[in-house]
C-alpha cells in the first residue's frame, strides 16, 4: 500500500509509477485527512509492504503528512513489515528522511528504506528561486524515471538503506533554514487574486489539500487563514488563468503541474 500527497503532481506521478511496477495500492493523503475521521485505518495483506511518497517542503516533512501519520492505524502491521518513503525534491532534501523515521517511530511504525528522486521545482516563494526551463524539466523526469525504475526493483527485493540526494549541508538544510522556511514562508497571507483574471472556476478551492480557501458568491477565491497552509502552490501552478500570485515573489515565474 502506497500513501501519497502531491500538490503540482510530481508526487503523485512518483507514487503511480511505484505502483505501476509492484501491484500496489494507491491511498491519497490528502482524500484520506476527512475532519470527521479521527482515525485512518488500513488492513495489510499478508507480506504486504507500506510506502509513503512526498513532496519535500522547507527540506522536511510536509505538515499534511505529519497529520496523517499521527492519525494513521495499520492493522497486521508487525516488525517485518518492509516499510519504506520516497520523497520528490527540487535539488535536495536534506535530513526530511531522518525527521520522517522519527515521525514514524513516534507512533510505532519503522522505516526500512528511504529514496528520493530528483523533479521539476515547483517552489518559486524567493526571489532567487524559479521554475525549471523546459530542457531542465525534461531531464530531470526523464532521470526520476531511470531511479523509479531501479528503486521499485529494490522495493520489490525489500532492500534497506538509504538512497538519498541530502545536498551539501542537510543539517542546515533541515535545521536553520528548514525552521526559517516553517516560521515565515508557510503561510497564506501573501496570497492573492487577479480578479481581472480570474474566471471563476473554483479548481483552486477544489484541489487546496487542506480546505484553506473558499470561493465567494462572484466565486472569487478567498483564503481562511486558518493555519493550515502549507504554501505547497497547488492553487497557484492549478490555476487555469494564472491569476494567483504569492506575493511578489512568485509574480511573473509562471506554473508548473506534473503533464500526465
Amino acid at each position: 500500500m502506497i500513501f501519497y500527497f502531491s500538490a503540482t503532481g510530481n508526487s503523485k506521478w512518483a507514487a503511480q509509477q511505484l505502483a505501476a511496477k509492484t501491484c500496489d495500492k494507491v491511498v491519497s493523503i490528502a482524500d484520506a485527512l476527512q475532519p470527521d475521521c479521527a482515525f485512518h485505518e488500513y488492513a495489510l495483506k499478508a507480506g504486504e509492504k507500506v510506502g509513503f511518497v512526498f513532496p519535500v517542503h522547507g527540506w522536511r516533512v510536509p505538515s499534511i503528512v505529519r497529520e496523517f501519520i499521527l492519525h494513521l492505524r495499520l492493522t497486521n502491521y508487525h516488525e517485518s513489515t518492509y516499510t519504506y518513503a520516497l520523497s520528490t525534491c527540487g535539488d535536495s532534501a536534506g535530513e526530511t528522511m531522518k525527521l520522517f523515521a522519527e515521525q514514524l517511530k513516534a507512533v510505532h511504525l519503522h522505516l526500512n528504506a528511504s529514496y528520493t528522486i530528483i523533479m521539476p521545482e515547483s517552489y518559486i516563494g524567493l526571489p532567487f528561486m524559479y521554475l525549471d526551463k523546459e530542457p531542465r524539466e525534461k531531464e530531470k523526469i526523464r532521470n526520476a524515471a531511470m531511479r523509479l525504475e531501479k528503486f521499485a526493483e529494490w522495493i520489490s527485493e525489500s532492500r534497506g538503506g538509504e538512497h538519498l540526494d541530502k545536498g551539501a549541508f542537510p543539517r542546515l538544510y533541515s535545521g536553520f533554514l528548514g525552521g526559517f522556511f516553517e516560521s515565515h514562508l508557510i503561510t497564506d497571507k501573501h496570497f492573492s487574486v487577479d480578479k481581472k483574471k480570474c474566471v471563476g472556476c473554483g479548481k483552486c478551492e477544489k484541489l487546496c489539500p487542506v480546505g484553506d480557501i473558499k470561493c465567494t458568491d462572484r466565486k472569487i477565491p478567498a483564503w481562511q487563514h486558518n493555519g493550515r497552509c502549507m504554501t505547497c502552490y497547488a492553487c497557484l501552478h492549478h490555476c487555469p488563468s494564472n491569476a494567483i500570485s504569492w506575493g511578489w515573489f512568485s509574480r511573473g515565474k509562471g506554473q508548473y503541474v506534473k503533464k500526465e
